[in-house]
């Protein structure tokens, strides 16, 4: 992705806004924040049926007020190693406009934190060298206090999976 269309992505996800409320969690000792508009619902774990044949990305479906949704764990878009289930996992309901379809995916993760408003001004684009996941997925960084809050580029990390049969690609 050229550095162009990083500040693009960039400047989307802020508007002409200088605070921007989300909603934080944690995959793998990293702290990640997805915009609150976006969230449907946080749940706890659920039965999932797995889907034979699927990729590993979304591997599995649960039953969310009785409509059928995938199961994403972004953990393996972002190259980490998948993890077991804890007390404090939960699974965020998101709504994304895919395809220009209104979609909804739930997201596995570690434990949800909390709804906070992060500031403009503490955030930057991810820099195009020495990220250890790849930059068109991350929409920008916000410091807070001694840590880094990455802010994922869902409608990237999604449509990116798709194939023209609509079938979900595994992660590169």
């Amino acid at each position: 992705m050229s550095e162009a269309a990083r500040k693009l992505d960039y400047g989307t996800i802020w508007g002409n806004e200088e605070d921007l409320s989300v909603l934080t969690f944690n995959l793998n000792g990293e702290t990640f924040a997805i915009e609150a508009i976006v969230v449907q619902e946080i749940l706890d774990l659920l039965p999932e049926t797995h889907v034979p044949g699927s990729k590993p990305f979304v591997s599995s479906v649960i039953n969310f007020r009785g409509k059928v949704i995938p199961l994403a764990d972004i953990r393996l878009a972002f190259g980490m190693d998948a993890t077991e289930t804890t007390i404090d996992s939960r699974i965020i309901v998101i709504e994304l406009d895919l395809d220009d379809e209104p979609t909804l995916v739930g997201i596995r993760t570690d434990k949800v934190n909390e709804v906070t408003t992060l500031a403009k001004v503490a955030s930057e684009p991810p820099p195009s060298v020495g990220m250890r996941w790849r930059a068109d997925y991350i929409n920008c960084l916000v410091k807070r206090g001694g840590e880094f809050i990455i802010v994922p580029n869902l409608h990237a990390i999604f449509s990116s999976r798709k194939d023209r049969a609509g079938t979900t690609q595994a992660p590169n």
